[in-house]
């Protein structure tokens, strides 16, 4: 049996991360607080994040040990089951500071995949 392409899954999750950050653009935290629809759109990108990388290799994920892989598909049963739980803060903070290195990670990933440069 040979494994499958990670292309779909990475190309969903760098998709996921652009529109997720085109949605935050530079909205403070304040704003982003005070607008539930950007807090909606955002949480439906990180699950769309979480569920792609579960569907990515072990090998894969061992190539970039840096990336919580295991926190980046427990986010999703968060959003998903525990929702009530989730602050505006925490989602804040995770598009502006841990999304981008899953980004480039993706994004590098893809790279080798496809034997292209972005």
């Amino acid at each position: 049996m040979t494994a499958r392409s990670p292309i779909p899954w990475l190309s969903d999750i760098v998709e996921a991360i652009e529109r997720v950050r085109g949605v935050l653009g530079d909205s403070s935290l304040e704003a982003f607080e005070a607008d539930w629809q950007k807090q909606w759109l955002v949480e439906r990108g990180v699950e769309i994040v979480s569920e792609a990388s579960r569907h990515l290799a072990d090998e894969l994920k061992a190539r970039n040990p840096d990336i919580p892989w295991k926190k980046v598909a427990g986010i999703g049963n968060i959003l998903r089951h525990d929702y009530g739980k989730v602050a505006a803060p925490i989602m804040w903070k995770l598009v502006r500071e841990e999304l981008p290195p899953l980004e480039q990670a993706c994004r590098d990933e893809l790279t080798a995949a496809t034997g292209t440069h972005e």
